[in-house]
């Protein structure tokens, strides 16, 4: 009978075209001297035979005039590293920004890699993941933080931040010419925040917080707080062994957020500071004493009541400040809001900026000026009067 008779194996082989398995088929065909094979995800059908002779046939004639581009027609695979004539190319911003981010994991501080893998698959990798290292330029960046309306320019400046110190190590590792985002940042036109969103507690507050306290591991906690300016994860992460009772210290020395296994070292070098026990901290840590110290100088100072252990981070310690303040009435305010007020005393009171400045971790002045201007005053009621007693009876 006629019809057409169907190819064996062997023959398809010899065709460039054939089945490898339920769901694909193999083309192979000579590309710069190389033997290549590549895959497509089809069942391999007559009809899909046919269509696959007929994609290879394609690719043999762009080879034959020379228009082929192995990283465009077959993106996912290894080998079209081999053929790429710019250094980036065929080399996606996804798969290199997956692999930069695995191999900061060992160097970086885990709350620091947590906001790099954030920023990475949340807004990196699903805005620009597509796009070739080779190919990729400012407007791109430019054009993706245009889209992001509702966020800060703090936001934007972080992603950049990212992005920026990402393409740099593709750029040591040879697959970029240039880092487009290099001595360049976007930044758009920003309503200034009324005062940097400092907004403390005033004093009859720190008094209807502390009395909402049922517990006195919680009062001594955020007394402490008020009291010393330490951030969130610096409370979390302080240890007996640094409160040196003789000279009427603490030592700063790490933190440790909600990410992070371990308590770390602070992201600058000001950060680890000496801050003055005042008074009412000090309450706190005698109290605090009788209550949980062992003998054990590296345990925690304070721990959570609900569990008898550490704090496991800043986040458990923001859930009790909720239903503390909900139930003194005071109008929320996050707990980082402690520290501001601790600055705010301090300068109403007539301490001097440098002072607070190295008790809070600042590396200078500028910043106590820039946030907490309104608390200096501008003059003493008695500014002045030390000099004439020291100096004055001589005149």
């Amino acid at each position: 009978m006629g019809g057409k008779r169907k190819r064996s194996g062997h023959e398809q082989e010899r065709s460039g075209v054939v089945a490898v398995s339920k769901t694909s088929i193999q083309i192979s065909f000579t590309f710069r001297g190389v033997h290549c094979r590549e895959r497509i995800k089809l069942q391999p059908t007559p009809a899909n035979l046919k269509r696959a002779e007929l994609h290879r046939a394609a690719i043999l004639h762009a080879i034959a005039v020379g228009t082929f581009d192995y990283s465009v027609t077959f993106p996912n695979s290894p080998r079209r590293f081999l053929f790429s004539e710019v250094k980036g190319d065929g080399y996606l911003l996804e798969n290199w920004l997956e692999t930069w981010l695995d191999r900061k994991k060992a160097f970086i501080k885990s709350s620091t890699w947590d906001g790099y893998r954030k920023i990475v698959y949340n807004v990196l990798i699903p805005e620009l993941g597509r796009i070739f290292l080779s190919d990729l330029h400012r407007r791109h960046v430019r054009e993706t933080c245009d889209k992001m309306t509702d966020v800060t320019n703090k936001r934007l400046l972080n992603i950049q931040s990212v992005l920026r110190a990402a393409l740099q190590d593709a750029l040591d590792e040879d697959l970029i010419d240039t880092n487009p985002l290099y001595g360049w940042r976007y930044k758009r036109a920003e309503a200034p925040k009324p005062g940097d969103y400092v907004d403390p507690f005033d004093k009859s507050e720190q008094a209807a917080i502390l009395d909402a306290c049922e517990n006195r591991l919680h009062a001594n906690l955020f007394r402490f707080a008020f009291w010393t300016g330490l951030r969130t994860n610096e409370l979390v992460a302080l240890t007996w062994s640094d409160i040196d009772w003789y000279r009427g210290i603490i030592r700063v020395r790490k933190g440790k957020t909600q990410v992070a296994k371990v308590a770390e070292s602070p992201k600058t070098r000001r950060s680890t500071r000496e801050v003055k026990i005042l008074k009412p901290a000090l309450d706190a840590l005698i109290d605090q004493k009788k209550l949980t110290f062992s003998g054990n100088r590296l345990a925690n100072v304070f721990i959570n009541p609900l569990t008898g252990n550490p704090w496991a981070g800043d986040q458990q310690i923001r859930n009790a400040w909720v239903s503390i303040l909900k139930k003194a009435n005071v109008r929320y305010r996050n707990p980082y809001q402690t520290r501001h007020t601790y600055a705010s005393m301090m300068l109403s009171s007539g301490e001097t900026p440098v002072w607070l400045a190295g008790q809070m971790g600042h590396t200078d002045i500028t910043m106590i000026h820039r946030i907490y201007a309104r608390w200096i005053p501008d003059t003493l009621p008695d500014a002045g009067e030390k000099a004439v007693k020291i100096f004055g009876e001589t005149q």
